[in-house]
């Protein structure tokens, strides 16, 4: 059972579930809560603290599950509010906690509210819950402003009765309007729903963009992306957000102990601990390894700064490698250095050369990408704070480019063809068993097809190695726990660039060598380390543990 420690979360090591791809109960091809509440004592050997799940409720998919048109029920095709308490209970009776995914900018078009607003009119309450506006130009046919959805394409819609409504995300996305109390009273019943039913903590989708000043005259594109994200910006990380969090964190503490909260805020770095404060959501993500290339001065700076914020918070900090949005990271190490997209992040998004040419331009360093992943994670599982897995990194899963366009499910493929595959490469279904028509996912098919080479990295093929990326991950997490009893650490000048060496209070020592030559190191005490190491060497691209003498 779980404890009641209200401190858990500081430095939890948290396995993020996609549920459609993670396992297949029932046979329909779609991962469901039946499906993970089978795989309950993999989750417990791999030694994490905690289950994130993505979105499971009731949803017409057109953004992976991330368009709620319910957000206190389970999706049928997933299972039931039974199934959803049979899980909890069995992740609790194994000591591992359970985070949900709260959407809160946006509702699907199908929720009940959307389609009461599009029934009921302009100027009705029930369009007040959402942000419509008359259009412009003649008859108002042109859209409010030229905004431009994050998935690409206009940032507006047009209903039926002439009427343009606001959508960040999806056209099957509408924004809820943060300004209206019977929004903020709606999503104070959901929290209260889910923490009733034993759920520890809520991952705060996009937290930094759901209040908005929509006052006359709107900006412009241009003058929008001109104005500093200071927290006054109309539409990204204000100020005023806070209030919806602190009226959050009063019912989070009625709880014993409090529910958790994490936010995925994207905002300049200086405004992540407003975020983290212990009156807000309590913690957030930082992204910045997530973005860095596998370089020994990018690591060590991104550290030191994130340690220091999270300090300036009272909160601890997170650290991702992987998760539902980006490349898998044993991929992203394995193209050539440096491929970055127009932002700037290297290879990040999945409209790369490598993706589009289905893998096979420029060629990928399969071996090499996942040697660098498994010493960046060595690494990261080491530091002070809360460590975000994402299913299937403990496997070292590669993104899957291979898929055909028919196949695809992501809206960003569809609203910007030939420029960004979408997401769907690193959600395609997990491989449990070396054969079958789905490796044990469940059925003959899944949702998303697995391409031939899964079979050699299922769990079944990585159990029977004692140097798999499994095995490592397993040994990782065991032995971390003893890492986390105090959150500091101290470097250790290795003498060399590419070479980063820490200590931590209790003894422990870390080497991760990102260089390609062999690293001395007079030491026979390792406990793990990421590859084969020889007697007094670290070799190239590894990262090795060293418990205290």
């Amino acid at each position: 059972m779980t404890t009641t420690d209200a401190t858990w979360w500081r430095q939890a090591a948290v396995y993020q579930v996609y549920p459609r791809s993670f396992a297949d109960a029932d046979g329909d091809g779609i991962g469901d809560i039946a499906g993970i509440t089978s795989r309950v004592p993999y989750l417990a050997r791999l030694g994490i603290d905690a289950v994130w799940l993505s979105p499971f409720y009731p949803s017409a998919l057109a953004d992976g599950g991330y368009d709620v048109a319910d957000y206190r029920d389970v999706d049928p095709r997933l299972g039931t509010l039974e199934d959803f308490d049979a899980m909890v209970a069995a992740l609790h009776a194994q000591d591992i906690r359970v985070v949900v995914d709260i959407v809160p900018n946006h509702t699907s078009d199908q929720h009940e509210w959307f389609q009461e607003a599009l029934a009921a009119g302009p100027g009705s309450p029930a369009r007040d819950r959402y942000i419509f506006r008359e259009g412009t130009g003649p008859g108002g046919a042109e859209a409010p402003t030229d905004w431009e959805s994050a998935f690409g394409g206009p940032a507006w819609d047009r209903a039926a009765d002439g009427q343009w409504y606001l959508h960040n995300f999806a056209v099957e996305q509408p924004d809820l309007n943060w300004a209206n109390p019977e929004v903020r009273d709606d999503f104070v019943r959901t929290l209260r729903f889910w923490s009733d039913r034993g759920v520890d903590g809520f991952r705060i989708d996009v937290a930094h963009m759901l209040t908005k000043d929509m006052s006359e005259p709107l900006p412009s594109r241009a003058e929008l992306d001109a104005m500093p994200r200071d927290g006054a910006h109309p539409l990204i990380d204000r100020d005023d957000v806070h209030e919806v969090y602190a009226e959050w964190r009063q019912v989070f503490n009625s709880y014993d102990p409090p529910r958790t909260a994490v936010a995925e805020a994207w905002v300049d770095r200086a405004r992540i601990p407003l975020y983290a404060r212990a009156e807000s959501l309590g913690q957030a993500f930082n992204f910045d390894l997530l973005e860095a290339d596998f370089a020994a001065d990018q690591f060590r700076r991104i550290v030191t700064e994130n340690l220091e914020l999270a300090a300036s918070s009272g909160s601890s900090t997170t650290w991702v490698l992987s998760n539902h949005d980006v490349v898998r990271h044993a991929t992203r190490y394995g193209l050539p250095h440096p491929e970055r997209d127009a932002d700037g992040r290297p290879a990040l998004k999945h409209g790369n050369e490598w993706l589009l040419s289905g893998g096979r331009q420029p060629r990928l360093d399969r071996a090499g990408g996942l040697r660098r992943a498994r010493a960046a994670t060595l690494f990261v599982l080491a530091l002070p704070g809360s460590a975000y897995l994402y299913q299937g990194e403990e496997l070292g899963l590669h993104e899957v480019a291979e898929l055909d366009d028919a196949d695809r499910q992501d809206p960003t493929f569809f609203r910007s063809p030939g420029q960004d595959l979408g997401r769907d490469g690193c959600r395609v279904p997990l491989p449990w068993t070396r054969t079958g028509g789905s490796f044990g996912f469940g059925a003959d098919g899944a949702h998303l097809p697995q391409p031939a080479w899964f079979g050699q990295c299922s769990v079944e093929a990585e159990e029977e190695h004692h140097d798999s990326t499994l095995t490592l991950y397993r040994r990782a997490l065991a032995l971390r726990r003893e890492l986390q009893s105090v959150e500091q650490l101290t470097w250790i000048d290795a003498g060399r660039a590419d070479v980063l060496w820490f200590e931590r209070p209790n003894g422990w020592t870390v080497v991760a060598n990102f260089g390609t030559e062999p690293f001395p190191l007079d030491r026979a005490d390792i406990v793990l380390a990421s590859t084969d190491v020889p007697i007094g060497v670290v070799p190239g691209e590894s990262t090795v543990w060293l418990a205290s003498r």
